[in-house]
């Protein structure tokens, strides 16, 4: 079987006087001593305040320029503002803190991993005591079926199994001798031993792996541009606020004035209802993907699963089927394969509960349509020593009785030291080995009694049916799919063959050579060949962590896959942290996405969705910082020239509901998604965004002035016409914004938001038309508002083509997210 390997900078924390610990345990003294110096035996938990997360959510751009505006509405006591902006401020903070808080919490879920009670002997009397109680020296035992309480160093003269999967990511049982150290969260597969304890708690491997992903995570890209969109509404704001506050004091203008215009100014600035559309259109976007079986712990995820570039998957249970299976048997001439499975299955035992047994078996039965023919009537169960099975069937020393056997190739092969076949066994299990499979040779006595190879069979953990297809599938998508498994270099190297997978596997021996962080030219060489590589061998949980650091550091955006406690630290670090179906509980907490359907082939499909995603929140960012140059300029630009304010801090907060309120439903508009990995382009979006502000200040100053120049309306009049202008051709925009060519090649809109749009037209028309809180426009007027914007509309959206052609001959050399 397998030996484990101990990562490097995993020691045990061995007490110098615990080489030989005594028969009676340690005393009462002993362990009130070490539990002082070592802490108990658990992972602290470390909790923050909810009131503090809660208060979080107000300190930020966006939170800072909605109480800016709060406490400029209370100054100049427009209680109605007041309120209005009070409730934005809260719902947005309350939204926000219950999404995060409803994600699992990782270091909780690792702690539940742990066994409850150990059995431990203590002044000579064995005792169950609980786990946390369990200091370094301690005398355990343990045995099968036993989760291991802390890493513990086996005293006995025996063979013990170990089921690490959920630890190191093996798909089959370790062998562990005298000696040899049993990681804490382990399981006893075979065996029972005396064991000393030699690390607890954040000491323990089990322990290391906690505290990796205490220290793991990243700032997802939509917080980062949802920040910069802030930051560049805020310097926006300030330039304009500046000179116009300096043109109304030079004017001699009132204090109370002047707050008033600061007030309108801010409440136009703040995109009140952009943290809800975002988390909106997050939410909407988790509900199609848990119809896809793709469950969101973390809605920000939901963006980076449409941006990962590279993918990081498990192999163990994700990208195979995390069991045994036999092969196509090698067979020596005139043996067939039915007498070889036969053979074999007679040579196990179904209650033994041991996994080859168990797949020879199920295989014999499966290909031989029945059980095997013949009666055991003794059975010889397979030991480290001898490493084969012996069955014999019928009563031995009576006609017709003979024996079977498996078990390793080279002691099969000496057993039928007679038979010219045994010759070419080595060979055999030297090309099986090669092609990544382990070995199992089968033998059974003839009419003499002599030993005759009956064949080697070829065992393997294999791929799921759909694995190929997925790959080829997210290599379409433009990512790049990497195996990270625990498993040895040929094996990884033989799974890739088979799915489809470059065959370029690095042995993570290599992420020795070089310190983390260290910079160094070996580092540097390390990051290119981790970069280049197809996947990773013989990996470990703090290996795993660091892969998907060294790719980000690259410039990737990652998503990781896996299913067990080893996994756990790599999947909090990454942008997008997959836990597959039947992962553990410490998978699920620290992953992004929890899939419910087995393999990968959901995850394609989440990719497409989450790429829909992007487009809506790109659509909707474009819109909204459009919106706020088209109010901010056309405010600037009236009160410098004309000293007049177009509008009322009570159409602005109006402006606010009715429109972004409309466009919540932007969550469920059909878009086209990217054929690629998508990156936030900032740049274009600004670019983008700023030539269509300009432009609607534009249209907007030019209906100002038809009001006041030509058709010299009243002051409340023109107020009333330039915000049914504001809010006809500002919502217009979102349908400029949502394709990158001509408007109607779009997919058309989705119901609810062209319902949306159209009511909250409707009120804003009637709210104008009648005059309800404000001056009546008339209806002949109201007409020509909505004919001058539907001119516009046309014009912004062929302004929108050259725009983006521009950006297409001059692109920006780095795309930064």
């Amino acid at each position: 079987m397998a030996t484990a390997t101990v990562p490097a900078d995993v020691s045990p924390v061995v007490m110098p006087d615990e080489a030989d610990p005594s028969p009676d345990g340690l005393t009462d003294a002993q362990v009130r001593e070490r539990m002082a110096a070592f802490g108990p035996n658990e992972i602290v938990e470390r909790e923050k305040s909810a009131l503090k997360e809660f208060l979080g959510h107000f300190w930020a751009p966006i939170p800072w320029m909605i109480e800016v505006a709060l406490v400029l509405s209370v100054l100049v006591r427009r209680w109605p503002d007041a309120a209005i902006i009070g409730v934005l401020l809260i719902v947005n903070g309350v939204v926000a803190f219950v999404e995060e808080h409803e994600a699992a919490n990782a270091i909780a879920a690792l702690k539940e991993r742990l066994a409850t009670e150990a059995t431990v002997i203590r002044d000579g009397v064995w005792r169950t005591v609980a786990v946390r109680e369990l200091v370094p020296g301690d005398r355990i035992r343990v045995r099968l079926g036993d989760v291991v309480p802390a890493d513990a160093r086996i005293l006995d003269d025996t063979t013990m199994d170990v089921d690490q999967a959920a630890l190191t990511g093996e798909s089959l049982p370790v062998e562990h001798a005298r000696g040899e150290t049993l990681y804490s969260g382990a399981v006893i597969a075979r065996g029972e031993t005396d064991a000393v304890v030699t690390a607890t708690g954040e000491h323990s491997f089990f322990g290391r792996t906690t505290a990796l992903v205490g220290e793991a995570g990243t700032e997802s890209h939509l917080q980062k541009a949802v920040l910069r969109i802030g930051n560049y509404l805020i310097l926006l704001a300030l330039a304009l606020v500046s000179v116009t506050l300096v043109v109304s004091i030079a004017r001699g203008n009132p204090v109370l004035t002047v707050l008033e215009f600061a007030l309108v100014v801010v409440i136009a600035s703040v995109p009140v209802a952009l943290p809800a559309v975002m988390s909106v259109t997050l939410a909407v976007g988790a509900r199609t993907l848990a119809r896809h079986n793709a469950v969101v712990s973390n809605l920000p995820a939901v963006e980076e699963l449409g941006s990962i570039d590279i993918l990081c998957s498990d192999k163990t249970g994700t990208l195979t089927e995390n069991r045994l299976a036999i092969l196509d048997p090698w067979v020596p001439a005139g043996v067939d394969q039915a007498e070889l499975l036969g053979s074999a299955a007679l040579a196990s035992r179904s209650e033994n509960a041991d996994p080859i047994d168990r797949i020879v078996i199920s295989t014999a039965q499966d290909r031989l349509h029945g059980a095997s023919d013949g009666l055991v009537s003794e059975f010889v169960p397979f030991d480290p020593v001898r490493k084969r099975t012996e069955a014999t069937v019928g009563i031995d020393g009576t006609p017709g009785a003979y024996h079977v056997s498996k078990g390793a190739p080279q002691v099969i092969a000496q057993l039928c030291d007679g038979d010219p076949a045994a010759e070419q066994v080595g060979g055999v299990a030297d090309e099986f080995a090669a092609r990544g499979f382990r070995s199992l040779a089968v033998a059974r006595t003839d009419d003499t009694g002599a030993w005759r190879l009956l064949g080697v069979v070829p065992l393997a953990d294999p791929p799921r049916h759909d694995t190929a297809d997925t790959i080829a599938a997210a290599q379409d998508l433009g990512v790049q799919v990497k195996m990270v498994t625990g498993d040895q270099v040929a094996i990884s190297r033989e799974l890739a063959r088979q799915i489809g997978m470059g065959d370029n596997i690095l042995n993570t021996a290599a992420l020795e050579r070089a310190e983390p962080g260290s910079g160094s030219a070996g580092e540097l060489e390390l990051a290119h060949l981790v970069e280049v590589a197809d996947g990773f061998a013989q990996v470990f949980p703090e290996h795993k962590y660091r892969i998907v650091k060294m790719l980000q550091e690259r410039g990737h955006i990652v998503g990781m896959t896996g299913d067990g406690v080893n996994d756990a630290p790599a999947l909090k670090q990454a942008d997008a942290g997959i836990a597959v179906a039947d992962a553990t509980d410490a998978a699920r907490a620290a992953a992004d996405v929890v899939l419910l359907s087995p393999g990968l082939g959901v995850v394609s499909k989440a990719i497409v969705q989450a790429r829909e995603i992007i487009q809506r929140m790109v659509n909707y960012a474009t819109y909204r910082i459009t919106e706020t140059l088209r109010v901010l300029g056309l405010m600037t630009l009236t009160i410098v020239a004309y000293n007049f304010f177009p509008v009322t801090a009570m159409m602005i907060v109006l402006l606010a509901l009715l429109n972004d309120g409309a466009i919540l439903t932007i969550a469920y508009d059909k878009v086209r998604g990217s054929c690629k990995p998508v990156v936030w382009d900032m740049r274009g979006t600004l670019v983008l965004a700023t030539v269509l502000g300009v432009a609607g200040v534009c249209e907007t100053f030019l209906m100002f002035l038809l009001g006041h120049e030509v058709w010299h309306l009243g002051d409340g009049t023109i107020q009333s016409l330039v915000y049914l202008s504001l809010s006809v051709s500002g919502q217009a925009t979102i349908f400029v914004t949502r394709t990158k060519g001509p408007f109607w090649t779009s997919p058309a809109p989705a119901k609810p938001l062209l319902l949306a749009v159209l009511a909250a037209q409707l009120i804003a028309t009637c709210v104008t038309g009648f005059g309800i809180g404000m001056t009546a426009l008339g209806w002949g007027l109201v007409a020509f508002v909505w004919v001058y914007a539907a001119v516009c509309f046309l014009l912004e959206d062929r302004l929108k083509l050259l725009t983006l052609r521009w950006l297409e001959r001059h692109p920006k050399s780095v795309i930064t997210h």
